[in-house]
């Protein structure tokens, strides 16, 4: 399929193809949503941590006596009911991450490329330079090309100038072609290509 590119500056600039394997997909929810799921249990830290009976310090002395004293028999102040005393069954420092196969990963991102184009959310741009880094000038581009949330992504490198420009405007984020990923491209509205990240991104997944 083709598909028109324009500059930043919201003019014409010829046409590029897109590989159907690639951008041509049925988009899979299943596939999208344990794609994401992955992704954010991998970023988790996982330090969360209470004490339980072992780490808390306390005294093994009975509380009271085993029978007579009026009150449930107790055996130790380290547990849950009393003041000071541990978290019964709490969170413990552990790795959130969990496997899923290299194919359903390459997957999940044709799915997500195919999904934007499909929505009419992908945009194709000649390059992603700028001369000076200026968000003014940046932001006045964007406003020409309508578009206020957007995930840019380029190729390998990432034009200095125009990812200063970026990093001052709000919901516009920047990726080079190799750090183009499924929770990046689903959470904005636009995805915005250049052609160089189109044919990389091309390479990386047929």
């Amino acid at each position: 399929m083709k598909i028109d590119v324009t500059t930043l500056d919201g003019k014409k600039g010829g046409s590029v193809d897109l590989d159907e394997a690639v951008f041509g997909q049925e988009p899979r929810k299943d596939i999208l949503h344990r794609m994401v799921r992955y992704q954010l249990a991998k970023r988790q830290a996982g330090t969360h941590q209470t004490q339980e009976r072992g780490d808390v310090s306390k005294t093994t002395k009975r509380i009271g006596r085993q029978k007579g004293g009026g009150t449930a028999r107790h055996g130790n102040g380290s547990v849950s009911q009393f003041r000071g005393g541990a978290k019964a069954h709490g969170p413990r420092s552990r790795s959130h991450a969990h496997e899923l196969p290299k194919k359903v990963r390459k997957m999940a991102l044709r799915h997500a490329l195919s999904a934007k184009q499909g929505a009419g959310e992908l945009i194709v741009v000649d390059s992603l330079t700028m001369k000076d880094a200026k968000t003014s000038a940046l932001r006045a581009q964007l406003e020409k090309m309508g578009v206020k949330n957007a995930l840019f992504v380029g190729g390998n490198e990432i034009d200095t100038a125009f990812a200063r420009s970026a990093r001052n405007i709000p919901n516009v984020d920047v990726l080079p072609s190799q750090g183009a990923n499924v929770y990046d491209i689903l959470k904005r509205h636009t995805l915005v290509l250049s052609t160089e990240a189109v044919e990389q991104l091309q390479e990386r997944l047929k």
